[in-house]
């Protein structure tokens, strides 16, 4: 008897082992000067995580035929931006967490000074790991970096974390949260979508509005889980404050509809997602199944 849930946890295991590998060719060793500032970079990069930006790009490439070579470097360069944003946010002036995966957090093993350049040095890595890729061709590459620079900017993460701060004890409607999904979390899956797309290069135009569709939908299902995540609470393991504190804080999906109405929408958003993607057949099975992971997962 087939057991798909088996075969996606199977590739989504080689998925995290080759980025896993990848980064750690990628990453400066902490043997090499400036020492500190490495051994930071290493810590915040390969301290676990489900690595699911990286998955995406590698799904969304398969799912086009994409040459496993070209897909590292894209996958590389989601996870280290994905990494430089938790290394901030958990900075004292933005959620002031101590811990991270079970760690303590990156600027309370090495201090703030240390882990703010450690977080800038991960963003800039990310980039030289596009421009320095060996496929695709160099055309291909200058896209993917505008594509990844819109999605990590002020059109995209870093705009989506400031209209989140400026949020904080106000009442916004669902447009409202919406608009702070899509920038803060979803502009970056939605980017990893497409990344592995273009890495396929040359891709139909219809193929990657179609995969562009797919990834900001399931982009803002994965931020409404969430919000639902923070109302139900998560593991203990994951080193999160509860969910009902952070819940408080800033609006979330439940708060202004309700949480009934929120897993109605979750619901909607995922069905729209595997809707997009029926014209790709068998060779999105794994694109699916890891839509299906990010919008109702347990932590």
């Amino acid at each position: 008897m087939a057991d798909p849930e088996g075969a996606l946890e199977a590739r989504l295991g080689a998925y995290r082992e080759r980025v896993e590998a990848a980064l750690d060719r990628l990453l400066p060793t902490a043997r090499i000067h400036p020492a500190p500032l490495h051994e930071a970079m290493r810590y915040a990069a390969l301290g676990g995580g489900k690595r699911l930006r990286p998955a995406l790009v590698y799904a969304a490439g398969e799912a086009v035929g994409a040459p496993a070579g070209a897909l590292d470097a894209p996958a590389c360069a989601v996870e280290l931006i994905h990494a430089y944003s938790l290394v901030h946010d958990d900075l004292p002036a933005m959620d002031d967490d101590d811990l991270r995966r079970g760690r303590p957090t990156c600027h309370r093993a090495f201090g703030e000074a240390l882990a703010i350049l450690a977080g800038d040095a991960l963003h800039a890595l990310a980039f030289q790991a596009l421009a320095a890729a060996a496929a695709p061709e160099p055309a291909v590459r200058l896209r993917m970096v505008e594509l990844l620079a819109r999605a990590a900017g002020s059109r995209g993460m870093a705009g989506g974390q400031a209209l989140d701060l400026a949020a904080t004890g106000r009442t916004l409607d669902v447009a409202q949260v919406e608009d702070i999904h899509i920038h803060k979390t979803g502009a970056l899956i939605r980017a990893s979508v497409v990344l592995g797309a273009l890495a396929a290069s040359p891709v139909p135009d219809e193929l990657l509005e179609r995969l562009d569709h797919f990834g900001k939908v399931i982009g803002l299902a994965f931020q409404i889980r969430d919000d639902l995540l923070d109302v139900e609470g998560r593991p203990d393991e994951t080193g999160k404050r509860s969910g009902q504190d952070r819940a408080r804080d800033k609006p979330t999906y439940p708060a202004v509809v309700g949480l009934e109405a929120a897993r109605e929408r979750l619901d909607d958003l995922v069905s729209e997602a595997l809707a997009t993607l029926e014209p790709l057949g068998p060779a999105a099975e794994t694109l699916r199944g890891l839509a299906l992971r990010l919008a109702y997962r347990r932590a």
